[in-house]
């Protein structure tokens, strides 16, 4: 027979800190230690060597981002289930958010892997295509899953910004987490945005995301370490 008895918010807040830290590590080590060391932009014939070079660590990159959105699922369950009390609708659009994410990026990861299909050129795909049109058509769905990454950022910098002001609301946590999740969302939102309207500008952002990776990296030390706060 189970026992029904809950489960503390403190023991919620931990796990949701364990999922947030795989989160980040997982997220960073995909995308900074081999994509960007694999793929070089603008180049087919170097991209598809360095990834026939390295075919192991490319195929890891899906299964570490594979990883990351497994857990954003379930961090947003537990988020949900933390920030109710606060208002149950702002936790469960932030929620929503999150999820709508997880599912964009992970139907993205196809184009990551059609990448690799395309770059083997194995089987029937060699009969249609020479070598030289299968590394651009390679480089194209790399190209994709580059842009499927921001769209899906879209709804996540919606969801910091729920949850920030969520953070703020609440009791359990300090009001500056909240603030840093805000202030990640912005970034979010104007670095994916831009990436399809000023596509050439992008490189102006790019040195502010160190404001999500600090808002975060501190929310999921905080969530490790303190889990909430309990006022007795």
């Amino acid at each position: 027979m189970l026992n029904n008895t809950e489960i503390s918010p403190v023991a919620y807040a931990r796990i949701a800190g364990v999922l947030y830290l795989l989160i980040i590590f997982f997220g960073i080590f995909s995308e900074v230690f081999i994509r960007s060391q694999l793929i070089e932009e603008g180049d087919a014939i170097a991209t598809a060597t360095n990834v026939l070079a390295s075919e192991g660590l490319f195929r890891f990159a899906f299964v570490a981002d594979a990883i990351m959105l497994l857990s954003d699922v379930a961090i947003a369950v537990l988020f949900y289930i933390l920030l109710k009390p606060v208002s149950k609708t702002l936790a469960l659009l932030a929620a929503v958010f999150r999820l709508t994410q997880a599912s964009v990026l992970g139907f993205n990861l196809l184009n990551y892997y059609v990448a690799l299909l395309l770059i083997k050129g194995e089987g029937y795909i060699s009969t249609f295509f020479e070598t030289e049109q299968l590394q651009t058509l390679a480089l194209l769905f790399l190209d994709v899953h580059r842009h499927g990454y921001d769209l899906g950022l879209i709804f996540f910098g919606f969801s910091c910004f729920t949850l920030g002001f969520l953070l703020i609301k609440s009791e359990y946590f300090p009001n500056v987490l909240g603030f840093g999740l805000i202030a990640a969302g912005i970034v979010y939102e104007t670095g994916s945005f831009m990436r399809f309207l000023f596509p050439e500008h992008l490189s102006i952002i790019e040195p502010f995301y160190i404001i999500p990776l600090i808002a975060e990296l501190s929310f999921c030390l905080w969530l490790l370490a303190k889990g909430v706060r309990i006022k007795s």
